[in-house]
Formats: structure tokens, sequence, C-alpha cells
């Protein structure tokens, strides 16, 4: 039985750190780049936005769509979350409700942007 099989017929939710996995899929840390060579990234357009603060959907959102095709495909279901600052951006929220994400939760001082 393959692995998510496993894990979702077990679980009664997956939430998904949006931030530890930004950080794995694009293999740097949040306090590296956001102190070195993001802003610099930013000022030249070679991205628009820090992906610490919205959800970068290419890479980070298609594993997590993933994760959701996956889980639900071995428990129909199963509830799926989202923790993080991701969690309170209204970009990433839109993102999360397209890919079946049933809930969000974010850090108090963003909750009021996520309303």
């Amino acid at each position: 039985m393959p692995r998510r099989d496993r894990v979702a017929s077990h679980a009664d939710f997956f939430s998904f750190g949006t931030n530890d996995l930004t950080q794995t899929t694009l293999g740097f840390s949040r306090d590296d780049v956001e102190s070195s060579f993001l802003p610099s990234y930013i000022e030249l357009k070679i991205v628009d936005r820090s992906p610490f603060e919205t959800l970068d959907t290419p890479g980070v959102g298609e594993l997590v769509r993933i994760g959701v095709e996956r889980g639900r495909s071995a428990k129909p279901g199963l509830k799926l979350g989202v923790c993080g600052e991701h969690g309170g951006d209204p970009d990433s929220i839109d993102f999360f409700e397209t890919a079946g994400i049933d809930y969000v939760s974010c850090s108090p001082f963003r909750v009021p942007v996520a309303r």
C-alpha cells in the first residue's frame, strides 16, 4: 500500500505547514533570504513578492495540491488545512480554496487581512 494511503487512512486531518514546506522546496530559510538577496530579487523583478508572504503556487502550491488529491483519494472525508503565514494572505487563501483546503490558520496579526 502506498505511503499516502497508509497515512491518510489513519489520519483525521492533514495540516500543511507552508512556511516549512516553502523552505524545504526552495532550499533556503526565510531568515537567510529576507536579510540578504530577496529584496534585490524583488527590486529586479525576479520575483514579485516574498514566497514566505504569498505562496509560490507553481512549486509549493503544486505540492499542496498533490497532497490534497492523494490524501482525499485514500480518504475522501479527510480534513485538510494550512498553518502558517500563508494562511493569512488573501491571494494564498484563494489558491487554497481552489485546491480543496478546508481551513487555514495564521498568526493573530494577519487575521484581519485574511478575513
